[in-house]
């Protein structure tokens, strides 16, 4: 035992399975990719309450549908709110939880349909799959912060993954039969959306819901002001996110049915970069 105890010490120690791992880790994979948020003079300072209300997100645009699917896509749409209105009520932060479930797939749908389309054809996009992928991802966070504020309980949660897999399934066959009508669908959502976060706002100024100090991550992600931001300025930024969502879609709609679906001729370039298409 004790020559067996000595040999034993005297071997180098066997790296653990970790360990291991870590040596093999690409240096890239070891570089943090933190998310941009979804507009692009966000990071430029530190936002605080009257930045943000300053911003003009026109809560109550609508887009007056003027095409018959346009039409069945706001009933559409108006139609899927009741039953949400019925479930969550006045619990905002659950209702959040619940939307940005939803909101986070049109994006992803989208930049996946058409990066296979562009395969298949081998052309560029017209440059709409960066801006997709980036709508998917500020809703995923979005997400990602309503649930470091407000934890829905199992039956919240079931119910949630079953809309969310639902409405995947939907979606996708939408987009793939017709993206304009996707595109306004996803539009007037997302004027429910801003709808659906001004009232929220208003139960935090009535003093329904604690106005509490902003989690961690709606702070780094906005760039907030550590000292001051609360509850509400999330809020704020939220509802400016969603506002930038619904005119974006609801122009991806109208450049599809205008046959100018390529972005690349109207986008400023700055900076002397390279005209690339992609």
């Amino acid at each position: 035992m004790t020559r067996l105890a000595k040999k034993h010490k005297s071997e180098p120690p066997v790296p653990k399975p970790e360990d291991a791992l870590l040596q093999t880790m690409p240096r890239e994979l070891k570089t943090p990719i933190s998310p941009m948020p979804i507009r692009a003079d966000t990071m430029g300072h530190k936002w605080n309450t009257h930045d943000l209300e300053a911003l003009d997100v026109g809560p109550t645009k609508h887009r007056i549908p003027d095409r018959i699917s346009d039409k069945i896509a706001l009933f559409a749409v108006k139609s899927a709110r009741k039953p949400t209105d019925f479930f969550f009520r006045n619990k905002y932060l659950h209702r959040s939880v619940m939307l940005e479930v939803v909101a986070a797939v049109p994006g992803m749908v989208g930049a996946l349909i058409r990066h296979i389309k562009s395969l298949q054809g081998m052309r560029h996009d017209g440059g709409w799959i960066g801006h997709l992928l980036h709508e998917a991802e500020n809703e995923r966070m979005h997400l990602m912060t309503w649930m470091e504020v407000g934890k829905p309980v199992l039956w919240e949660r079931a119910l949630i993954a079953t809309v969310q897999s639902g409405f995947f399934a939907l979606f996708s066959l939408l987009y793939m039969i017709s993206p304009r009508t996707a595109h306004r669908v996803v539009g007037y959502l997302e004027e429910e959306a801003v709808t659906s976060y001004t009232h929220f706002l208003k139960e935090i100024e009535e003093g329904r819901i604690e106005n509490v100090k902003a989690p961690e991550i709606a702070i780094a992600y906005w760039n907030l002001d550590p000292q001051t931001a609360t509850l509400r300025d999330v809020v704020l930024a939220v509802r400016a996110d969603e506002a930038l969502h619904r005119d974006t879609n609801h122009h991806f709609s109208d450049r599809i049915f205008a046959g100018r679906e390529s972005l690349f001729e109207d986008m400023e370039y700055r900076d002397n970069k390279p005209y690339i298409k992609y």
